[in-house]
């Protein structure tokens, strides 16, 4: 099973100039789990909704052109598709998680909070990163294999991040937002990447107003992690850096199931 994960800074963007269609001709992934979407349903166009391989839901922010998250999925697993939003115990009013069941997996899509916009968004951060880590460790604890990513919104490691020192201070990179996904390892979640590649340098992100990806000077938050008895059935996974379209590049994981 080919699973890929985009932020898209906006769906109907990356539609409009084809890069869309390109991700899909070129990989034709089983599913597609999306972030950032920043569309809702009446805004949405025919191939959007009723494309001729996939399945496709969103959860849309009550917010007009914010946050949002889609998951597509090939219309060969019809049958067995089950697709619900948000976490227990959180109200999701901003599209934040998709989650699809098939069969005994889990693969939850997610756009976590940035958080830099007030003391109140980096609580909201901190809350959130809180609830998700012990979502989905019951998830997991119910039986279910479970498969999320999406935009983490925090580079990990200094490898993550094209300058370090530089960023000390930054949100995404603060010791509190590090130390969360320590204590997401620690619970034997793994980040499939970095565990499978642990020098290898690549980014997910970068600056727009500063076109910093043409100098490659970006940022690793996007990411996928299973539980650590999964990751024998992982056989690939790659950052897709020729991917244009958004400020963000896909991420591919290659799995069995």
């Amino acid at each position: 099973m080919k699973i890929i994960s985009w932020n898209v800074n906006g769906i109907r963007a990356v539609e409009r100039k084809g890069e869309l269609d390109i991700l899909i001709n070129a990989e034709f992934p089983d599913i597609l789990m999306m972030q950032e979407t920043k569309a809702s349903a009446d805004q949405l166009s025919k191939n959007l909704t009723e494309h001729p391989d996939y399945l496709q839901f969103y959860h849309s922010a009550e917010k007009k052109g914010y946050s949002g998250t889609s998951i597509w999925v090939k219309r060969d697993y019809t049958d067995q598709v089950k697709y619900s939003t948000g976490m227990t115990g959180f109200k999701d009013t901003e599209g934040r998680i998709s989650r699809l069941d098939l069969g005994d997996h889990t693969f939850l899509g997610v756009y976590f909070p940035n958080g830099g916009k007030s003391e109140e968004a980096w609580q909201g951060k901190l809350v959130f990163y809180d609830k998700f880590l012990k979502f989905t460790n019951k998830l997991r604890k119910s039986g279910r294999v479970v498969v999320w990513a999406g935009d983490v919104n925090c580079a990990h490691e200094e490898i993550d991040l094209a300058r370090p020192k530089d960023n000390k201070k930054s949100i995404g990179f603060l010791p509190e937002e590090r130390g969360w996904v320590s204590k997401v390892i620690k619970s034997s979640w793994v980040d499939v990447f970095r565990t499978l590649n642990p020098e290898t340098v690549v980014y997910s992100w970068w600056h727009l107003i500063s076109k910093s990806r043409a100098r490659n000077v970006g940022w690793r938050i996007d990411y996928f992690f299973v539980d650590r008895d999964t990751l024998k059935n992982v056989t690939d996974i790659s950052y897709l850096n020729d991917q244009m379209g958004s400020d963000h590049c896909p991420v591919k994981l290659e799995i069995k199931t």
